[in-house]
């Protein structure tokens, strides 16, 4: 049984998604982690984790506007509002999602749907540097 972790900085340019997936499958291919699990957890309130289609890009932008649409940029919607007018609805989009997703690795692969991605749903307008600790369980 081995442990191995390993922390992936995307520097974000505004709200959308950023694909990673190829950065994680690196890794593991680099490590030779052969069964076990990874850990994805992403270290922000504003920013969040999800898995989704990797082949039509509409699906992401009918997210963004989805997701802008259920929170609102409308500071007069809310008390929290100390960094702007994405402040509360981008923790709003982050509760809704995931902060942590777990995948399985059997035999070297990462077990993933044929148009599956693993991406970092950015929900805040400027630019932000983000970390996501990726956490292998397993064998090598």
């Amino acid at each position: 049984m081995k442990q191995e972790f390993y922390n992936l900085q995307i520097n974000t340019d505004g709200q959308k998604l950023y694909e990673f997936t190829n950065q994680t499958i690196e890794w593991i291919q680099k490590n030779r982690f052969k069964n076990g699990m990874v850990n994805l957890s992403i270290q922000h309130t504003s920013a969040s984790l999800i898995i989704q289609e990797n082949a039509d890009p509409d699906v992401q932008t009918d997210l963004l506007k989805y997701f802008d649409n259920l929170a609102p940029m409308n500071n007069k919607l809310y008390t929290h509002t100390t960094e702007g007018k994405d402040d509360m609805p981008a923790h709003i989009k982050s509760a809704l999602t995931n902060n942590q997703i777990s995948l399985s690795i059997k035999s070297g692969k990462l077990l993933l749907g044929t148009w599956q991605g693993i991406y970092l749903f950015e929900h805040r307008l400027n630019p932000q540097s983000r970390t996501i600790i990726h956490h292998f369980m397993g064998e090598v």
